[in-house]
């Protein structure tokens, strides 16, 4: 059971990333750009909801991955085919590309959105995080990625995970990663 409803999460969230004290991110971020708000996986539709009625357009960019990831999905139908019968042993490579090759994937369409935020000046807020289990993209690569370590503004990842003891399990099966990120829950 969460110790805070949603809205007094989100509001807690938005009084951080909105102050000036943007520095204690990268603090207790170690090193990091990243903020992961925790939720029940059962709550996280609440959390989402008070995401959209508080975190306003003006100053940030909503990314919900569902809908990257069916859009990737579609408008690469033919070619996924294709991909999944070769890559059968490698199926993550499907959804992230090696590093040092170059290819479309999901991961690049995750970069790309949050990079559209920065220029935008918005802070991006990834929601439907759970979108990602089994395409071994995993949250570390994205808070690690140099776009968002360097970027102007912090990252926000709604994050349904559970605890067990002092370990984060993402939608309540698989330990996370909480290194470069700062953890509210």
């Amino acid at each position: 059971m969460p110790l805070a409803s949603p809205e007094i999460v989100i509001h807690e969230t938005k009084r951080l990333v909105e102050s000036d004290k943007r520095s204690e991110i990268r603090l207790n971020a170690n090193g990091g750009n990243s903020i992961l708000i925790v939720c029940e996986p059962a709550m996280e539709l609440e959390y989402v909801q008070a995401i959209e009625k508080f975190m306003s357009p003006e100053s940030y960019e909503i990314i919900d991955l569902n809908s990257l990831l069916n859009d990737f999905i579609e408008s690469n139908k033919t070619e996924l085919e294709g991909r999944f019968d070769l890559l059968k042993g490698s199926i993550q490579q499907v959804f992230k590309t090696p590093e040092g090759e170059e290819g479309v994937d999901l991961f690049g369409q995750i970069i790309q959105a949050i990079s559209k935020s920065y220029e935008n000046k918005k802070i991006p807020v990834i929601i439907h995080s759970g979108a990602l289990y089994g395409s071994k993209i995993e949250n570390i690569h994205i808070m690690e990625n140099p776009l968002i370590l360097n970027g102007p503004l912090p990252l926000i990842i709604l994050y349904p995970a559970t605890k067990d003891d002092d370990k984060l399990m993402f939608l309540g099966k698989r330990p996370a990663s909480k290194y470069r990120c700062m953890i509210i829950d």
